[in-house]
């Protein structure tokens, strides 16, 4: 009997997808951890300069208790822009908050420092 093996990974737990993409050259990138139906989540920010967006929401005393995805992105603070781009796919297809009859996305995001790794200028992860 062939038994299949056991996933042990973010995608083990139900509701959780990830993607990747590389930019052209494959020396940057960025991966995303996306929950449709939300979830919560906590962090710990650490370093001298550390490049986050939207890290304050997950402090328990704050009025958001949920997130929708968590973008991490090469490209310091280029890479910040990940994050918008995972936010208009997933108001593209209506998850999030709905807030005034618009659907606002929770899209929490961290980028490390890994400019000058590749031989081509501007070669970071963005918004596309």
């Amino acid at each position: 009997m062939n038994t299949p093996p056991l996933d042990f990974g973010l995608t083990a737990v139900p509701g959780i997808e990830v993607g990747h993409c590389e930019v052209a050259n494959g020396a940057s990138g960025c991966s995303v951890v996306l929950a449709r139906e939300s979830a919560v989540a906590g962090v710990d920010v650490r370093g001298g300069a550390p490049g986050t967006r939207e890290i304050a929401l997950l402090d328990p005393v704050n009025t958001v208790q949920k997130i929708h995805a968590v973008a991490l992105s090469g490209g310091s603070a280029f890479g910040l822009d990940t994050a918008s781009g995972v936010m208009r796919y997933l108001a593209d297809h209506r998850i999030g908050v709905e807030i005034v009859g618009q659907v606002v996305p929770i899209v929490a995001g961290a980028v490390l420092f890994d400019l000058g790794v590749s031989d081509v200028p501007d070669n970071h992860p963005g918004r596309d």
